[in-house]
């Protein structure tokens, strides 16, 4: 049976050394669309210093790190889903009664 290094240096041996947003997605268990809410607070930070619509990418060593990290990841769910709480909620309160009945 292999051990936690060992598959871990497996991993790395076939994940490349910088991942976009889809690939540290996929490796941290959140959506793609909310890695960019990762970034902006702050519990994820691309390489070098992007510009605001620029691609993004990860270093593979901090993302694996990350994805077995188990009180960051607690932290970075609780921020997504008040994130995407308080965004439905803004979308309700601004939609008018007949725009709401449709969503449902």
């Amino acid at each position: 049976m292999q051990t936690i290094h060992q598959i871990k240096n497996n991993w790395q041996i076939q994940i490349p050394a910088r991942l976009d947003a889809r690939q540290s997605a996929e490796i941290l268990g959140f959506q793609e669309h909310d890695i960019p809410v990762l970034i902006y607070h702050g519990l994820l930070e691309p390489l070098g210093k992007p510009a605001p619509n620029a691609r993004k990418y990860f270093a593979r060593i901090h993302i694996l790190d990350l994805a077995e990290n188990p009180a960051w990841l607690t932290k970075a769910t609780r921020v997504v889903y008040r994130h995407w709480q308080e965004k439905n909620a803004n979308r309700v309160k601004t939609e008018t009664p007949d725009e709401q009945a449709v969503a449902v």
